[in-house]
C-alpha cells in the first residue's frame, strides 16, 4: 500500500475528490490498473469509461445503422457528463493515438472537454527513451503525427510528468496527486450524513481522545517494538556479510564468460539499494553490476546482460527472501522483465548499514562515536 501524505488525505475531513483517468484502452491495460488503486488508498473516487457501458451499445447502434467506426464521434454523452462532475481529469498516454480502426483519439476529445471545464489535468505521457513494444506504437505517419502533437500539448500542462514504467508511473502519479490537491484544491463532496449530523463531531472527539490513547501505549511500548527491529536489522546484516555470490563476465567481442569473482552479499546489496527505490528490471540490474564489478577496465562489458541473468534472478530471489527487495509485476503475465524495488524494511536496513559505516568514519578521525 502506498505512503499517503497526510496534505492530501486530510485536506477537508470526509472530503472525497471524483477522479477522471483517461487513456487509450486497448495499450495501456496493465498501468492503468494501478491508478484506480492509488486513487482510492487516497480515499478518493476513480472515474474510467471501462465502467461506462456506452460504447457497446453505441456500436451495436452503429452495425444497425451502418456507420463507420472512424465516422463515430470519439465522446459518447455520459462520458461527458462524468467528465463535467468530477475534479480532476488523468491524461495517460504512449505512443498510440486512438483505439485501431479509429481515427480519432477518445482521449484528447476527453482532454479537451476537461480544458473547456476548466478541469485541473494532470498528464502523464511515457518517456520518449523508455522502452516499447512496436505493437503499442502507430504505423500510419498522419496518426504518429497527431499523437505526436497531442504529447507536446500535455507536456506544456502546469502538472505533467513522463514515466519510464509501471512502478515508475505510480511514484509519479503520487507527486502528481498532491501537488494538484495543494495547488488547486476543487469542490469534492461530503457524505450528508457526515456534514449534518452533530453525532458525527462527537464521535470524532471521542475516536481523537481514543487516538490519543493509542498513542501513549505506542510510546510506552515503543522501545521493546525497536530494540527487537534492531536485532532483527543486525541479523539481516550478518547473513548478508557472511554471504558471497559468484559473478562472471561478458565482454564486447568475447566469445564465453570470463573473469570468475566473489563478491559480498552485502557489498551487492549496497551497490543496488539507491538504484532500486524507482525499480529496476532485471536487465538493468545485470548491466549495472557488470559495468560497476568489472575487474578488468581494459576490457568493456557488453551491453545485453553482462553478467548471467540466472544469477542475478538468484540474487534478487535470496533479497526478496530477506524482505529486503520485491518483485512489482509478478502478476502482470504480459511483462517481459521482472522489475524490481527495494521495500521500506530494505531502506531502513541500507540507512542502519550506512549509519555503521559514518560512525566508523568518525571513529577512525579520533571523534567519539554516537
Amino acid at each position: 500500500m502506498a505512503l499517503l501524505p497526510e496534505s492530501f488525505c486530510t485536506t477537508l475531513e470526509g472530503m472525497k475528490y471524483h477522479i477522471f483517468i483517461g487513456s487509450n484502452l486497448d495499450d495501456l491495460k496493465n498501468e492503468r490498473r494501478e491508478l484506480p488503486r492509488i486513487i482510492m488508498e487516497f480515499g478518493h473516487i476513480p472515474v474510467m469509461t471501462d465502467f461506462l457501458e456506452t460504447r457497446n451499445a453505441q456500436l451495436s447502434r452503429d452495425k444497425k445503422t451502418k456507420i463507420s467506426r472512424s465516422e463515430q464521434p470519439p465522446i459518447d454523452l455520459l462520458t461527458q457528463k462524468a467528465i463535467k462532475e468530477c475534479d480532476y481529469f488523468i491524461a495517460l498516454t504512449a505512443h498510440k493515438y486512438s483505439v485501431k480502426g479509429e481515427k480519432h483519439s477518445r482521449l484528447e476529445a476527453e482532454y479537451n472537454l476537461a480544458i473547456k471545464e476548466g478541469i485541473p489535468v494532470l498528464a502523464l505521457v511515457l518517456d520518449e527513451k523508455a522502452r516499447w513494444k512496436a505493437a503499442k506504437k502507430e504505423t500510419e505517419a498522419a496518426l504518429v503525427k497527431k499523437q505526436g502533437d497531442f504529447r507536446k500539448k500535455l507536456l506544456v500542462e502546469e502538472f505533467h510528468e513522463t514515466w519510464v514504467n509501471t512502478a515508475d508511473l505510480c511514484l509519479k502519479f503520487q507527486k502528481l496527486l498532491v501537488n494538484a490537491a495543494n495547488n488547486i484544491p476543487r469542490p469534492g463532496w461530503v457524505e450528508a450524513s457526515q456534514a449534518a449530523l452533530p453525532v458525527v463531531a462527537n464521535e470524532l472527539a471521542r475516536l481523537s481522545s481514543e487516538n490519543e490513547m493509542l498513542r501513549r501505549l505506542v510510546k510506552i511500548d515503543g522501545g521493546e517494538v525497536i530494540s527487537r527491529l534492531r536485532d532483527q536489522m543486525k541479523r539481516a546484516l550478518k547473513v548478508l556479510a557472511m554471504n558471497r555470490v559468484k559473478l562472471n563476465f561478458y565482454y564486447v567481442d568475447g566469445e564465453n564468460w570470463e573473469n570468475t569473482r566473489q563478491f559480498l552479499a552485502l557489498h551487492i546489496f549496497k551497490l543496488l539499494a539507491p538504484e532500486l527505490v524507482l525499480g529496476k528490471t532485471t536487465a538493468e540490474i545485470s548491466h549495472f553490476l557488470g559495468t560497476v564489478l568489472n575487474p578488468d577496465l581494459d576490457k568493456i562489458v557488453r551491453k545485453d546482460y553482462p553478467t548471467p541473468s540466472n544469477t542475478i534472478k538468484k540474487i534478487m530471489t535470496d533479497f526478496t527472501m530477506l524482505k529486503l527487495v520485491k518483485c512489482v509485476n509478478e502478476e502482470d503475465e504480459a511483462a517481459e522483465d521482472e522489475i524490481w524495488e527495494i521495500t521500506e524494511y530494505g531502506k531502513e536496513l541500507y540507512a542502519a548499514y550506512r549509519m555503521r559505516q559514518m560512525e566508523k568514519g568518525f571513529s577512525r578521525k579520533g571523534e567519539p562515536s554516537a
